[in-house]
């Protein structure tokens, strides 16, 4: 719904800054009881939105009351997919930020080229989940949607080959393109940092001690180090890692910039203690360790190191450097290859065969300082690396997903080129952002009920399935002040259409009775979402946010009613709500309460979030911090060893009470899975939300399944863990 989709025959109403051409803008006010906020009250020219002919989805129609939300919600479900920065590293999807540069492709001639491109959106949803499994073992965890870039052009993950859900799709016989599986990138560790300074200080450094007669007779001795470098990179990662060794340099311009030559820095010191340090750090270890290993390579190549013509070398004149080069290279599993060209002064060089695929994973196994080398700007999308598709698997599961909107439409996610899914750009489509905007200017379509019922009274209309909640929550505040649901809830069962509802507003409760009356003459889905159960943590973490019994009283009030609801108990806190006991208690309440289904899922921490919860973290319990920054200290997601622990811990206490896999509710990464055929319980999201085959009745049934977000199924172990991706 855009700003000029609202041009009706009225007289103009009041404008937003920068759109002028909202006619359909009646007013924007602000009201004591939303402070911060600006509700947009608008002429709707439609209610009804239609899902994409191409969707998986097993509805076709949604409505949105409301555009943002006033639920503001901290917290965020991610994927850990990594994608492929401009500058060669790898980033976790989920801490992406909208301006991050990335790589993206483009079509140039006969071939598409890597090409550098901007974050221009980023969103988090749940879907379910596929896996795609590749030849050279790389695993990708995505939803049926999402599309890749085969050598037969652009694929979704599922699909048919007739009926309703034709489409180009993944197969068997397919092959990705990319430059295939990479590698974690190391953990800056005491022997990575010793590794590194060798090869810098071996490669590039002056390291000495000097002898010398005075005048007056008798000697004098001279200690000195030294490291000149263009790249100031390469500089700065030195200094910091010898500052951790309690080593003091001072940083000095070297030389100034010539039409031939770069400018250069240095770092020096001339402390005899300092300058035995150093000797000692950058002594050959007499059984190195892989970390010390990776440092060195990293080290090396940025002091020595070279990457033009599709070739990656290192050159040098001492062998031994030459050698331990070629045996750290070799400990990784690459494969290289000694050039020496027999030159007066000995200079040789060690390349690294394999092409691209095997430079990638160079840089991402080792992490040079030095970025503009390691850079695919520009380079063509040809790899020998074996990305055929030898298997496509349903996890059977929903799973947290992020998705991302670039320049050129396109990224790449573990080495091979996905495509944008979708964008949630609603908010943008008005000119306004989608973060803070979302949450503090809210879109009100006033007449939607009364445009609601006109199109449901076309004959055309064929009361297909519609899903409410799945882009902003049908409950959220907003609808206390202009009661829209009631409208929306009559107009439906009115005419016989099957409807859903996601929400985590306890003020749908106002509305239990007139669902249960629906229900009689449709079929009606919901789901309620609870994150905290904690009454006092509830308070400290979402002062704003209908505490976690009244929405188990809305739960009781809905199951109490006739109607099937599912509950989504997340985030589950490390050393706050994953106590024993509290996840009982929590657990206890929620099938008492009646729910259908339950689905478990621990804390992400994404950017924004992380800053603020850890704010929050150190003023409130701030004996839990280190434990905190152990176990993200990866990123957004606990590692697999904690939801493995959860997973086990959680296990039983769903069986209990009667909310294991035969009923409809599991925890990430427990055993097992629901019989096939039962449908699990649904739950709403923050954002984009799916209602999944199979969770929705064709027919009108005695007591139909309710829609739902996270399933009350759960996967066999939790799927996106490191070396594995979540997409959208």
């Amino acid at each position: 719904m855009r700003w000029e989709g609202q041009r009706l025959d009225a007289d103009d109403g009041g404008l937003l800054p920068g759109m002028p051409s909202a006619r359909g803008l009646l007013r924007s006010v602000q009201v004591p009881e939303f402070p911060g906020v600006t509700l947009h009250e608008v002429l709707s020219r439609s209610a009804l939105n239609k899902v994409p002919d191409g969707s998986r989805m097993p509805f076709g129609y949604t409505i949105n009351p409301y555009r943002g939300c006033l639920h503001q919600c901290v917290y965020c479900l991610a994927g850990d997919t990594l994608v492929l920065m401009a500058d060669g590293s790898q980033r976790p999807i989920a801490d992406l930020r909208v301006g991050d540069r990335i790589i993206g492709t483009e079509r140039r001639g006969t071939y598409r080229h890597y090409v550098e491109t901007e974050v221009l959106a980023h969103w988090s949803t749940v879907k379910p989940a596929h896996r795609v499994t590749l030849g050279d073992g790389t695993r990708i965890v995505a939803s049926g949607d999402h599309r890749f870039l085969s050598a037969r052009g652009w694929k979704y993950v599922t699909g048919a080959m007739a009926g309703r859900e034709r489409r180009p799709h993944l197969t068997t016989n397919d092959e990705l393109l990319g430059f295939g599986r990479s590698g974690p990138t190391p953990v800056a560790c005491a022997d990575y940092r010793r590794g590194y300074l060798t090869g810098m200080v071996r490669g590039d450094g002056h390291l000495g001690v000097y002898r010398y007669p005075r005048v007056n007779g008798g000697g004098g001795v001279q200690h000195r180090f030294r490291l000149a470098l263009a790249d100031v990179e390469g500089l700065d990662r030195s200094q910091a890692y010898l500052a951790e060794e309690g080593i003091r340099t001072d940083r000095f311009a070297y030389s100034a910039a010539t039409p031939e030559r770069r400018a250069m820095t240095a770092i020096r010191t001339s402390s005899a203690g300092a300058v035995a340090r150093i000797t000692a750090l950058v002594a050959w270890p007499e059984a190195p360790g892989e970390a010390w290993q990776r440092g060195f390579l990293a080290g090396i190549f940025d002091a020595e190191g070279s990457r033009s013509g599709g070739a990656l070398r290192i050159a040098n004149t001492d062998v031994e450097i030459l050698g331990r080069t070629r045996s750290a290279l070799a400990v990784l599993g690459f494969d290289s290859v000694l050039e020496d060209r027999a030159r007066p002064n000995g200079l040789a060089t060690v390349r690294v065969r394999g092409g691209l695929r095997e430079h990638m994973r160079f840089f991402h196994l080792v992490d040079p300082a030095i970025r503009r080398r390691c850079s695919v700007d520009g380079v063509a999308v040809k790899s020998d690396a074996d990305l055929r598709v030898v298997e496509l698997s349903d996890l059977g599961v929903e799973m947290p997903m992020f998705d991302i909107t670039t320049g050129t439409g396109d990224f790449v996610a573990n080495g091979v080129i996905s495509h944008n899914c979708f964008a949630r750009k609603t908010h943008e489509w008005l000119d306004l952002d989608s973060g803070r905007d979302f949450d503090t200017q809210i879109v009100v379509k006033t007449n939607l009920v009364e445009v609601l019922r006109r199109e449901l009274a076309k004959p055309s209309w064929r009361r297909e399935h519609v899903a409410l909640g799945t882009n902003t929550d049908p409950y959220q505040r907003a609808e206390g002040r202009y009661r829209l649901m009631p409208g929306v809830i009559r107009a439906l069962a009115d005419s016989g259409t099957p409807f859903s509802v996601l929400t985590k507003g306890t003020l749908a409760r106002r509305d239990v009775p007139l669902l249960a009356s629906a229900a009689r003459d449709v079929p009606v889905g919901f789901g309620v979402s609870l994150a905290i159960w904690d009454d006092d943590l509830h308070a400290s973490l979402e002062p704003g946010v209908p505490s976690p019994r009244a929405r188990l009283d809305l739960v009781r009030a809905v199951t109490d009613a006739g109607l099937p609801c599912g509950v989504f108990l997340a985030p589950v806190l490390p050393g706050l709500t994953d106590r024993l006991a509290d996840l009982d208690a929590a657990l206890e309440a929620v099938a008492a309460a009646g729910a259908t289904g339950v689905t478990v899922v621990p804390l992400h921490l994404r950017p924004g979030a992380r800053e603020w919860f850890s704010a929050w973290l150190a003023r409130e319990h701030p004996a839990l911090v280190p434990r905190y920054r152990q176990l993200y200290r990866g990123g957004a997601y606990v590692p697999a060893e904690y939801r493995a622990w959860l997973a086990e811990r959680v296990a039983p206490l769903l069986r209990r009470h009667g909310l294991d896999g035969h009923s409809g509710g599991r925890a990430r990464g427990v055993p097992g899975e629901a019989p096939s055929g039962e449908a699990a319980s649904g739950v709403p999201g923050d954002d984009e939300a799916s209602f999944p085959a199979g969770s929705l009745p064709a027919t009108r049934p005695a007591a139909p399944a309710p829609a739902r977000r996270g399933r009350g199924r759960a996967p066999a172990r939790d799927d996106a863990v490191p070396g594995q991706l979540a997409l959208i």
